[in-house]
């Protein structure tokens, strides 16, 4: 390992200039075993700095890979992260507020591929909240999916935490790998299932799940006819923290491509809107034709450019996640990424890309 370089330095506003560039950065730091420096920190943002979810998430990679961390406080914008070797065992983050496990998990994962036995990751915050993946997203399409890489890891929803009060627990379960494989995913096939699930947990009235299923159900009728759509209305029960309210639908393609629509309750937010605003999240999604939706897309870059190979994905629109990701892998990686625009003969209306990586080939040098 590299350990006496210099630190690299990253400037943490440019282009999507939020908690990802922390979250790539510091996970490929701990892999690489290069230090990083990163400055200007959501400078931005209307509360620049780091936030207690983003403190937790350095905190749990600097104790992944046993390193040492300087400057992490909450609002402060320059933290810098010297990494050691990465530990198996025991790890637990709690982000004491609605916070979210599935951003945690975002960060973490990939370091614990590259440990020298399995780890288990106790996650406690928000599993659906607002700005971040639903833990139904990171379980139904986002696991299958990092799967064709090699990753596997198990997630066992333990409470569900909702905005404000959190107080979520998930218990992930990572093996690690020798070296991860490279994926393609360029043929998208047709839509062949739609399911979901709305859900209303703590004093909310079932009445809300039925609502928000039914209108999502209504909103995609208009556009996909020949489909049977399930999206079972759920009270959540004894696993449940605190109240909300929310949906999550997912298309699976016949070359097993996945895709989602997903949307939370607020306050004064009627049902029917809950559900509707998911379904056309969805709809967007499966209209380009691209192979993942527009959350996916960025949280495979940092698999892609670890992989041993060349990952080929077609996607829809490139969305600045998946720019800032790529950005952030090719500084501190070997990794090469393309990205082509691809114009469908058929209908001008379906412009796709694809994303191409060179990736770097990392090898675990622990197993």
């Amino acid at each position: 390992m590299k350990m006496d370089s210099a630190a690299v330095e990253i400037d943490g506003s440019v282009m999507e200039g939020g908690g990802q560039i922390l979250r790539v950065s510091a996970a490929l730091s701990c892999i690489t075993g290069a230090a990083i420096k990163i400055t200007k920190i959501r400078a931005g943002r209307s509360t620049p700095g780091l936030r207690p979810q983003h403190l937790m998430g350095l905190q749990l990679v600097s104790d992944l890979c046993s390193g040492s961390l300087q400057g992490a406080s909450i609002g402060s914008t320059d933290i810098s992260l010297t990494p050691g070797k990465i530990r198996s065992g025991n790890h637990t983050a709690d982000t004491q507020t609605a916070g979210s496990v599935c951003l945690l998990l975002q960060a973490a994962l990939p370091c614990t591929l590259y440990a020298d036995a399995a780890s288990q990751l106790c996650l406690k915050g928000g599993t659906n909240a607002e700005m971040a993946p639903q833990i139904d997203y990171t379980v139904k399409v986002f696991k299958p999916i990092v799967e064709k890489f090699g990753v596997h890891f198990d997630c066992d929803i333990r409470l569900r935490g909702y905005y404000p009060k959190g107080g979520g627990e998930v218990m992930v379960t990572v093996n690690p790998v020798k070296e991860l494989q490279p994926v393609t995913m360029t043929e998208r096939g047709t839509i062949t299932k739609i399911h979901g699930r709305a859900f209303v947990a703590g004093v909310l009235p079932f009445k809300l799940a039925k609502d928000m299923s039914a209108a999502a159900v209504r909103t995609i009728r208009k556009e996909i006819k020949e489909l049977y759509i399930n999206i079972q209305p759920v009270q959540e029960k004894d696993k449940a923290y605190g109240n909300g309210n929310g949906i999550i639908i997912i298309a699976e393609s016949s070359t097993g491509c996945l895709f989602a629509g997903s949307a939370l309750g607020k306050k004064g937010v009627y049902a029917d809107k809950v559900g509707i605003e998911a379904a056309e999240m969805l709809l967007r999604n499966i209209r380009h034709n691209g192979c993942v939706d527009e959350f996916l897309q960025d949280q495979l870059i940092i698999f892609m450019a670890l992989a041993k190979g060349t990952s080929r994905i077609r996607t829809g629109p490139v969305t600045l996640h998946t720019q800032t990701a790529i950005h952030m892998a090719e500084q501190l990686t070997q990794a090469k990424f393309t990205i082509t625009k691809s114009e469908d003969e058929l209908s001008s209306s379906s412009i796709t890309y694809i994303i191409e990586c060179q990736g770097s080939g990392v090898v675990n040098p622990n197993l």
